[in-house]
């Protein structure tokens, strides 16, 4: 891979925390007004959103309350473009298996759910939080906000 920025062009990988850092779009998320409906435990839902240094911390996850759905509906403080995103769950079961992506609809209930998503991702056991999905370019442009419909029991 050649890399710029360094002034020299080289073949091996940088370090996961400098990708993740340069990219993240943790401090453009508006964490105070983040919801999560089907959450167990009130609140919780902002807490997975992490600096990318601290993405391996499972102290805090969210858990359904009531089935296998949980509805995260994020907030930015600004238009920003959504090139990617990484989901590390629990092992196995506790995995999530699905996420169902749509823009910009403000106030999502499980019943607006029924509408075509904007894109639908299926998700792989990660761990180390190194399987990046990536969206479509149409994901990319003036997103104020980002509704998640997510299938599993928990999400860290």
């Amino acid at each position: 891979m050649s890399c710029s920025g360094h002034g020299h062009a080289h073949d091996h990988e940088h370090e996961a925390a400098e990708r993740g850092a340069e990219y993240s779009l943790y401090t453009k998320i508006d964490t105070v007004h983040v919801d999560c409906l089907n959450e167990a435990e009130d609140n919780s839902a902002a807490g997975v959103f992490k600096p990318w240094d601290r993405r391996l911390d499972t102290d805090q996850f969210v858990e359904s309350d009531v089935d296998e759905e949980l509805l995260f509906r994020i907030p930015f403080t600004g238009d920003v473009k959504l090139k990617g995103f990484i989901v590390i769950g629990g092992e196995g079961e506790r995995h999530p298996s699905e996420v169902r992506l749509y823009k910009n609809r403000l106030g999502m209930t499980f019943d607006d759910t029924a509408a075509t998503p904007d894109q639908v991702f299926q998700l792989y056991e990660d761990r180390s939080g190194s399987l990046e999905y990536a969206t479509r370019s149409d994901m990319s442009f003036l997103i104020t906000n980002c509704s998640c419909l997510i299938h599993s029991t928990t999400v860290s």
